[in-house]
């Protein structure tokens, strides 16, 4: 053991009385012997309440500490600070699943805390890049517009770029309630982490996963709005280390939905500001990109291990910019993206799922023969082409009038109105089979003239696209619902 260990295995537990700056959620303790980064630290009031904290900074002069609670009622001369000598643990275990808890993993549900199997380091364990396995199986969200065209990978991480307003909250709550392995049914379990979300907000995700009959199946980790916004810091944390323990200790397939990362970074920020750090774009800090890479990060599969974790990130664009530095930097670190559009859903097409910006790059490893059907690679590919192309089609009509169209930029203007209306937009119950989805794929197709699907084979046109034009009317309105 080395002996700045020992030194410190001996110092653990050494309590100071008194701190010499108290800054929001920050403390500043000078004086101390050598502490390590993350370490977990205990504070005490006067009254003689214990609440948790984190260290954020460590040096000679000055010891900086996180308060997990808020430092309200904290005072300089009367707070006893005690250094624990290991960072945030939290006590895993796969009976966490069916119960609500907050943002540092005690529950919030009324029950008892659960036993834990183990105590994990909420920081999470280094992973060896040569131990990962690349991702390949198919995860059935029953949402076409993800399934068909941007899907899901087990291991993947695939984040959805939404806006304020806009309907990710649904989504997340559908896909949780929805989403599937073919074959591994009982082995699949959801970690739900919300962060800075409103008590209604948080009402809706608990009621609709209770009504459902899903819950059983889901951890949530919630961190209201109200509650101090440093906490939001540690959620994510707490609910990856539990899905770490799922997927790598119980050999579970589990799917990690994060929402909203724009409040977590937001948080990120005020500590950053409070620390006195150099800004960075639009007042982030310089470690925004590694600190949201230490997050998305801890998915994937590994070598020898049967379980898996995936996730989606959800994160609202400030004034729906995607060249804001949170989607900026989070396309740069996961495997595509899923992009809201506002304009769809204006006009009232759920989920409002941009076609074209929106992207799985893991998508082609995951689908066709044995994966999903054989026609998907290219029915996929089509859609986009096909769709790209009445996208230009409109900006042409705008500009000259729908009347001066050719005959055949009217058959895609027909193609671009039921693609949108039979499948992108779905009821928010609806739960599609792969199949299904492909069918309305072909469906849309069956709108323009064989001679223009240029990106699939003679073969599907003969499998797929003559069996489906004779189906064009069967379904309704665009709500999902068949006549």
């Amino acid at each position: 053991m080395m002996k700045t260990d020992i030194q410190r295995n001996l110092a653990a537990g050494r309590e100071y009385l008194g701190v010499d700056k108290i800054d929001g959620p920050l403390l500043f303790v000078k004086n101390t012997h050598p502490v390590g980064y993350r370490e977990l630290v205990e504070c005490v009031d006067s009254q003689g309440e214990l609440r948790l904290g984190m260290v954020l900074d460590s040096s000679r002069d000055v010891v900086v500490v996180q308060v997990f609670s808020g430092t309200s009622g904290l005072s300089m001369p009367g707070t006893r600070v005690r250094f624990r000598g290991r960072p945030h643990t939290l006590p895993v275990s796969k009976t966490m699943l069916g119960r609500v808890f907050n943002g540092l993993g005690q529950p919030s549900d009324g029950g008892l805390a659960p036993m834990g199997e183990q105590d994990m380091d909420v920081n999470g364990r280094p992973i060896n890049p040569t131990a990962r396995e690349y991702p390949r199986d198919f995860i059935q969200t029953g949402i076409s517009v993800i399934d068909g065209m941007n899907t899901l990978i087990r291991g993947q991480k695939l984040p959805i770029f939404s806006g304020n307003g806009l309907p990710h909250n649904e989504l997340a709550a559908q896909i949780t309630r929805q989403a599937k392995i073919k074959g591994a049914e009982g082995n699949f379990a959801v970690v739900f982490a919300a962060m800075g979300v409103k008590n209604d907000v948080a009402r809706f995700f608990i009621r609709s996963f209770e009504e459902s009959g899903v819950l059983e199946n889901v951890a949530l980790f919630l961190s209201l709005a109200d509650d101090p916004s440093i906490e939001r810091l540690i959620t994510p944390r707490s609910a990856l280390t539990l899905a770490e323990h799922l997927a790598f200790d119980e050999g579970m397939h589990v799917l990690v939905i994060l929402t909203d990362m724009s409040n977590y970074c937001e948080s990120l920020r005020e500590i950053s500001t409070l620390r006195g750090e150099i800004p960075s774009r639009k007042g982030y800090p310089g470690y925004l990109y590694s600190d949201l890479a230490e997050i998305y990060e801890r998915s994937g599969m590994l070598k020898g291990f049967p379980g898996s974790i995936t996730q989606l990130p959800i994160l609202t664009m400030p004034n729906d910019d995607i060249s804001h530095p949170i989607p900026d930097l989070s396309g740069y670190i996961t495997e595509g993206q899923i992009v809201f559009e506002r304009e769809m859903y204006g006009r009232g097409i759920y989920p409002p799922v941009a076609g074209l910006p929106s992207l799985s790059r893991l998508m082609k490893d995951g689908i066709g023969e044995g994966m999903t059907r054989d026609d998907h690679p290219h029915l996929s590919s089509q859609l986009f082409a096909a769709y790209s192309y009445v996208k230009d089609v409109r900006n042409l009509a705008s500009v000259i009038g729908e009347e001066e169209l050719t005959p055949l930029d009217h058959q895609y203007m027909e193609f671009g109105e039921f693609f949108e209306r039979k499948f992108v937009n779905q009821g928010h119950h609806e739960n599609r089979s792969i199949e299904e989805t492909l069918d309305r794929g072909w469906e849309a197709l069956s709108l323009l003239p064989a001679e223009e699907l240029h990106r699939v084979t003679q073969d599907e046109l003969d499998t797929y696209y003559g069996r489906i034009a004779d189906r064009r009317g069967s379904y309704g309105d665009g709500t999902g619902e068949r006549d």
